[in-house]
């Protein structure tokens, strides 16, 4: 029987969580909690509605910096420093996500992104090896995760979609390609030629998404595009001696942006495929862990809530 595993994106909805409840909402000390209590309830739904066999939360240790401004310093520089108040909630949903009984992980370097992506690619590992039969669910409102995506041969397991729960949308392999105009792992290639002002990725100058799209869809990626670039003057493309030379102006940009958005597989979980399947089991909430800790947050019904007890024996 195929299982689900869940890879949740914790970011998006802490910062959801944070900008829109009240500030009534105090622990014991008068702090805010308005954004781990919406964090909590959003797990705490998620867990109830799709019951995963496997559960991870990765979180973004540092919210407008990863290893990526190491070859590209502007890379979120445009983002603000997050509040005090948020840095400290984010914390304590890490301590949530614990104590409901899911994995979680976070590092310095890699951003949350990366760390779903290593842990997809190590779940699928297993998968192909035989240690599981299970198919993976990545939770986010971050399209740049749909890079992940992948359909499962026929009758077997191993497919990997994206779910955006606040809007009930599923995006398989068919779905990307209606919305972005691409097939999943041309996404980096897309964001290479269109960029991304949401991360400061720069892009082609004068390359929109629906041209670079229609560059993809002729030429494959961007080395292919690159090694037959004289084509795009045959291409039949609108404007295709302007596009030929911002193309040609813009090589180097291209090859950066799409290193920038492609979410890499090499972040830090070292465990074996038997080991990851192990900790990443999800077995319900530590009733110790969630009395206490919740007691101290100032969180009441939201106990009744918890779907399923971790039994210690």
């Amino acid at each position: 029987m195929t299982s689900t595993a869940c890879l949740v994106d914790a970011s998006p909805y802490v910062f959801r969580a944070f900008f829109s409840l009240p500030d009534s909402l105090r622990d014991k000390r008068g702090n805010p909690m308005g954004a781990v209590y919406g964090f909590a309830s959003f797990l705490l739904k998620l867990i109830a509605e799709q019951k995963p066999a496997y559960l991870a939360v990765a979180f973004d240790r540092n919210l407008n910096s990863s290893f990526r401004n190491q070859y590209y310093p502007a890379y979120k520089a445009q983002r603000e420093l997050p509040p005090p108040d948020l840095e400290r909630q984010l914390l304590l949903c890490e301590e949530v996500a614990s104590a409901l009984g899911a994995a979680t992980f976070a590092d310095d370097l890699f951003e949350a992104d990366d760390l779903i992506g290593t842990l997809c690619d190590r779940l699928l590992g297993a998968v192909a090896g035989g240690a599981a039969e299970l198919d993976v669910l990545v939770v986010s409102t971050d399209k740049d995760l749909a890079q992940l995506v992948r359909d499962a041969p026929a009758g077997r397991a191993g497919s990997v979609a994206l779910l955006e729960p606040g809007k009930g949308t599923l995006f398989r392999a068919a779905e990307v390609g209606e919305v972005f105009g691409v097939r999943p792992e041309q996404i980096p290639d897309l964001l290479g030629l269109a960029g991304d002002p949401v991360d400061n990725i720069p892009g082609v100058a004068g390359i929109g998404r629906k041209t670079a799209a229609a560059l993809l869809a002729r030429f494959g990626d961007l080395d292919d595009l690159y090694a037959r670039l004289d084509d795009v003057l045959t291409s039949g493309l609108r404007g295709a001696k302007g596009l030929h030379q911002r193309l040609a102006g813009g090589r180097e940009i291209a090859f950066l942006s799409r290193r920038l958005a492609t979410i890499s597989l090499d972040a830090p979980v070292t465990a074996g495929p038997a080991d990851l399947l192990s900790h990443l089991l999800y077995g319900g909430a530590d009733r110790q862990r969630v009395e206490r800790l919740f007691e101290e947050l100032g969180f009441g019904r939201i106990r009744e809530r918890i779907p399923l007890w971790h039994e210690t024996g």
